[in-house]
């Protein structure tokens, strides 16, 4: 059923104000998935966050303009499907990466984050990302190390004074 010119542009704007509010996207051809592979791609893109929507190339390129995304203009071929990462850069790539496994009907044709366009091949690179918990508790780890050092270091001397008395009392006692 073919869309009314004043559908098409909502949608465009509908599709323009999420991508304001994203920080990454990923442009995924879906050629060949069935509807029931379709509707639990949706699920997996709902339950991590993702916005998720099959695009026209024409809307979708109207879209992503005047947004950081309209460097993708021209890798917006053949059906696509759009996956919007809102919070965490790696969350849309994550789930087209994982669904990708399983379904090698669905292929990342571009991606995009911080204004630049990147091939479908840079993916993993995207979905490897540490999510913002892992980040956090990775630079926790790294400010807490030299706290942690120093405090072993402040009680190795009186631990070892400790122990070089026990084992003095053992000796004089045997």
């Amino acid at each position: 059923m073919a869309l009314r010119l004043e559908d098409k542009k909502a949608f465009v704007k509908e599709i323009n104000a999420v991508a304001d509010e994203s920080v990454s996207v990923v442009a995924a051809e879906y050629r060949g998935l069935s509807v029931a592979e379709m509707t639990e791609l949706r699920r997996d893109a709902r339950n991590a966050g993702v916005y998720l929507r099959v695009v026209k190339n024409t809307l979708a390129r109207r879209a992503v303009e005047g947004t950081e995304f309209e460097c993708m203009k021209d890798s917006l071929k053949g059906p696509i499907l759009l996956a919007f990462g809102k919070e965490d850069p790696g969350a849309a790539a994550r789930v087209i990466k994982n669904f990708a496994k399983d379904h090698k009907a669905l292929q990342a044709v571009s991606l995009s984050t911080g204004g630049q366009v990147l091939p479908g091949e840079q993916l993993a690179t995207l979905a490897d990302l540490p999510t913002m918990d892992q980040a956090r508790a990775m630079l926790l780890g790294v400010m807490m190390a030299p706290l942690t050092q120093l405090a072993r270091t402040l009680a190795e001397p009186p631990a070892m004074l400790a122990r070089t008395l026990s084992a003095r009392g053992e000796q004089d006692a045997a």
